[in-house]
């Protein structure tokens, strides 16, 4: 890659159209999660969760790539919602367990079948999901190195 890339227009910026797209899906995924009372941080969390069930709030965290203070806001929503229970680990008081509801369990499939719907919508379905994963996984990857190294 060479210099030239900065002399491009703003439309023809890489970086520009990864923003865009980042709007994008947040957008989508809102309008799918809105007939449920979630936002997309909330839904990320219930993700991890409906993945391992009954962990602790540092796991989350680590799997998400949420800081804990960014987290917990988010995990007292969904408390509050009825998504999720927290509760003091017997093994150290200070460490919290959270554990999705029978509401989120019962849920999953709504859920996952409205974001079908708006996937459909924009036209998505043509998109080999598992390529742009994985290259989207690769990106993702040289930039936590990149953090790795800044600590």
């Amino acid at each position: 890659m060479d210099e030239t890339i900065f002399a491009r227009s703003l439309e023809d910026q890489l970086c520009f159209e990864v923003y865009k797209a980042s709007n994008g899906f947040s957008r989508m995924y809102g309008r799918a999660l809105k007939p449920f009372g979630l936002t997309f941080p909330q839904y990320l969390v219930l993700l991890a969760l409906w993945d391992e069930d009954h962990v602790f709030i540092k796991n989350i965290s680590d799997r998400i790539g949420m800081s804990i203070g960014t987290l917990n806001p988010i995990l007292n929503r969904l408390k509050v919602q009825g998504w999720i229970e927290k509760v003091a680990s017997d093994m150290d008081k200070r460490a919290v367990i959270v554990t999705l509801t029978e509401k989120s369990l019962q849920s999953k499939k709504a859920i996952s079948k409205a974001i079908l719907n708006e996937v459909k919508h924009c036209n998505m379905t043509d998109i080999s999901n598992e390529a742009f994963t994985r290259g989207l996984k690769s990106l993702n990857n040289e930039f936590d190195k990149l953090e790795e190294k800044d600590h």
